[in-house]
């Protein structure tokens, strides 16, 4: 393994990404060039120790526990795409796009994984043959060794550290709560008893397979201490005493949250670690309490701005796309409150409205949809690429990543554009002919008449 480079995360934090030998890094050019359509790469790397990684399971534990598979869409395929759950992983790469690029770049870094936003494989499929372009990518990185996982709609809806949080902040948006709510993640409780010497290292176990999470603290775990006893049955191979003799151990009472969806992993994770042949445990239902998860975010600026100058703001903090930001409604109008929806969001246009919002900023806006809001008092909308509006999730995501699993593993974001779009040219509005003017353009070199009709 090749030493490691760092640079500056979000929020000054540090990603670390581990490159294989041989690995060189790929050429940066400027934001939304088109000529290999990289983002800025971090300035300040430095070499720093390898990381010691973590096993891929453990992975995708600590990211289905921050982006809750339940939390995705009846149709969405989230989670692991291809990997060995049991491989090692020193390094992420996140990016929004599973494409072809994308996998160059994850091969040039020399990473493990790479962590997409949208789905390769969203559509039912019957076979990925490696003639098929998503049959290529599946099959590029097998050979690679390089795992895929997919957080989708359960990344939309996420709280906290979700797509949608992550766009609002990037614009300025604070005080936010979602658009359309969902109800928290159901969770259960763990109670489990297990010697005092142990028990440390048996709530990093279920941390790990996904317990312990609440909100934005990991590692949540409840600990009292007091005196085990039990005597052990002739037929019993006991790790504590002797069989048929009473004993007396002093033990910890463990309580720990446990998602519901990740119940089994962490029972499983139980009976592994824990030095008992049969670990005395129980498990409580929760009741359900209220949740910060949901699509879109709803949230205010600092100070009032024009609609103009929204706009404008989102040009400069979002990464530059051929679409650029389109804007429907006045552009002198005042802006304080501010709804958000990364991807196609105009279906919460109704509740950005019933809100209050004065902008609802997203993505994929159709005309009919703009037409008709523009016909009726409610909020004005920037339309922004569907890339752009997600590619502020990513550095969040990898931030959370590397703290999570405590800074073992590393974590870089792809500085790849996307968007499909490779070109845009510009009209100007006033420039629009006369309705009544009907305009014959005759064959190239020849002379344009327009004729009154």
């Amino acid at each position: 393994m090749s030493p490691l480079s760092t640079s500056p995360g979000p929020r000054g934090r540090c990603c670390r990404l581990g490159r294989r030998t041989g690995a060189t890094p790929p050429t940066v050019r400027n934001r939304g060039s088109t000529d290999g359509r990289r983002l800025p790469r971090a300035a300040g790397e430095r070499a720093c120790p390898p990381l010691p990684g973590a096993p891929l399971a453990e992975v995708i534990a600590a990211l289905e526990a921050r982006y809750d598979p339940a939390l995705a869409e009846d149709w969405d395929a989230v989670g692991l795409v291809c990997g060995d759950p049991t491989e090692a992983v020193h390094s992420v790469l996140f990016a929004v796009d599973p494409t072809d690029a994308v996998v160059d770049e994850a091969i040039e870094r020399g990473v493990d994984l790479v962590v997409t936003h949208h789905p390769l494989l969203l559509t039912p499929v019957h076979g990925v043959p490696a003639d098929d372009p998503k049959g290529r990518v599946v099959h590029r990185l097998i050979r690679a060794g390089i795992g895929l996982f997919v957080a989708h709609t359960n990344a939309d809806r996420a709280a906290d550290h979700g797509v949608n949080d992550a766009l609002a902040a990037a614009l300025g948006v604070g005080n936010t709560v979602p658009l359309e709510s969902v109800g928290a993640p159901q969770t259960n409780t763990l109670v489990v008893f297990s010697p005092v010497e142990d028990s440390d290292r048996l709530v990093d176990a279920l941390s790990a397979a996904g317990a312990g999470v609440i909100g934005d603290y990991t590692r949540c775990a409840w600990q009292t201490v007091g005196t085990g006893t039990f005597i052990p049955g002739d037929e019993a191979n006991p790790s504590i005493g002797s069989n048929g003799r009473l004993e007396r151990v002093p033990e910890t009472r463990l309580e720990m949250v446990v998602p519901r969806a990740a119940q089994a992993e962490v029972l499983r994770a139980l009976h592994e670690w824990h030095p008992y042949e049969d670990p005395g445990y129980a498990v409580f239902e929760n009741s359900s309490t209220p949740s910060r998860a949901g699509l879109g975010r709803l949230g205010e600026l600092t100070h009032p701005i024009t609609l103009r100058e929204f706009a404008e703001r989102a040009a400069a903090v979002l990464p530059a796309t051929a679409g650029g930001v389109r804007v429907a409604g006045d552009p002198d109008r005042m802006v304080r409150t501010v709804a958000v929806c990364g991807g196609s969001g105009s279906s919460l246009y109704d509740r950005a409205a019933e809100a209050g919002a004065d902008v609802l900023l997203t993505s994929d806006v159709k005309h009919h949809p703009a037409v008709e809001a523009g016909e009726v008092p409610g909020p004005a909308i920037c339309d922004v690429a569907h890339f752009a509006s997600e590619w502020p999730w990513l550095s969040v995501a990898a931030d959370v990543l590397h703290r999570d699993l405590r800074a073992r593993v590393g974590v870089a974001v792809s500085r790849l554009s996307t968007d499909p779009w490779t070109m845009h040219v510009p009209q100007r509005v006033e420039d629009i002919a006369d309705p009544g003017a009907a305009r014959s353009v005759r064959a190239a070199g020849e002379r344009t008449e327009t004729t009154q009709g």
